[in-house]
């Protein structure tokens, strides 16, 4: 279940740090009864950047599949050995 606090309790940056590493999700912030941030570990930001990365070449590739932009996958690996001397 998501962890939601006030603005007001991000004075204490401690407290806020480690329940930050302890949450395995983003913690919300609200202002004033509304959602105004999202905080969490950098461990969690650079998992989700890199599902996130993963996922928009997933879509890339997917729009290349549909366009018929790809290669033979022999023609491709020959033309890589050859470029880069493998």
């Amino acid at each position: 279940m998501p962890q939601i606090i006030p603005i007001k309790d991000l004075k204490n940056t401690s407290e806020i740090s480690e329940m930050c590493h302890q949450a395995d999700e983003p913690i919300y912030i609200t202002k004033n009864g509304y959602g105004d941030m999202v905080i969490m570990s950098m461990e969690i930001y650079e998992s989700a950047m890199r599902q996130l990365f993963m996922l928009q070449n997933i879509e890339l590739s997917e729009k290349q599949i549909k366009n018929g932009q790809t290669k033979d996958a022999r023609a491709a690996l020959a033309e890589m050995r050859s470029k880069y001397g493998l």
